[in-house]
């Protein structure tokens, strides 16, 4: 008895896990819809309010390169380098959380990111962390790297009803994609882990330290000329940002 007790749960979660999405027709066609719009949909139903989704597919050619350099320093430097997991990001994860005794950092590359946007949910249960993985895994091997940073840039939550660049642009800039200042990019970089409490224009001292601290980056790293002009300096003595979860890490 107790033997098939422990079976069933565990064949469950075999099953789970085995079950993989098929991502190839993403090779050419942008996906309908995406399991984060469905759930927001869901949440604004129980709710009894009218989900509105503001969501406009664009071109890799037409996404500002600010955007993507911003988006992949402030989320996933490796990107290039990785091949859907970044396992030195998981160890320092793993260290950071268990100092802070909760689930604290998550450590998701870009890819994985895609994968819960996509297929998951924002759940912190493990079980859905290892089939992120493993869907991550797939992702890279089917789309190839350039392909996963358009969808990425696509869909990713950037306010309430707010997903992919393009809308993200218009909501906040009243300018396209393709449009975007580093300044701008950076801002919307920098609420990608918890955009629907942060606003790229209505900065918070935490959100514009955060868009220093990634425009700084970005000039270090020569993707951005070095300002002839002082930078204005923040509070040292202010508290550093805690490491917070990557797109998606906020269920509410």
């Amino acid at each position: 008895m107790l033997k098939r007790a422990l079976l069933l749960p565990a064949a469950a979660c075999a099953l789970y896990l085995a079950w993989l999405p098929n991502p190839a027709p993403l090779r050419s066609k942008p996906p309908k819809s995406t399991a984060y719009i469905d759930l927001r949909r869901a949440q604004a139903e129980a709710r009894g309010k009218k989900f509105r989704l503001s969501w406009t597919w664009v071109g890799y050619g037409d996404i500002a390169q600010p955007l993507k350099d911003a988006v992949i320093m402030a989320e996933d430097g490796s990107f290039w380098r990785h091949d859907g997991i970044d396992y030195e990001a998981v160890w320092e994860a793993v260290k950071i959380n268990a100092a802070k005794g909760r689930f604290a950092y998550g450590g998701s590359t870009i890819t994985q990111q895609l994968a819960r946007n996509l297929y998951l949910s924002p759940s912190k249960n493990p079980l859905r962390k290892a089939k992120e993985a493993l869907i991550a895994w797939r992702l890279e091997r089917t789309l190839g790297k350039k392909r996963i940073l358009e969808l990425y840039l696509n869909i990713a939550e950037w306010g309430p009803g707010v997903f992919g660049c393009e809308a993200a642009a218009r909501h906040y800039y009243g300018k396209s994609a393709a449009e975007l200042s580093y300044d701008e990019a950076a801002a919307l970089a920098s609420v990608l882990p918890s955009p629907r409490k942060w606003s790229p224009v209505a900065r918070t001292k935490r959100v514009e330290r955060r868009v220093q601290r990634l425009m700084a980056r970005l000039r270090a790293s020569g993707k951005l000329p070095v300002p002839t002009e002082p930078l204005e300096s923040f509070e040292e003595s202010q508290e550093p940002d805690e490491p917070t979860l990557s797109q998606g890490s906020d269920p509410n």
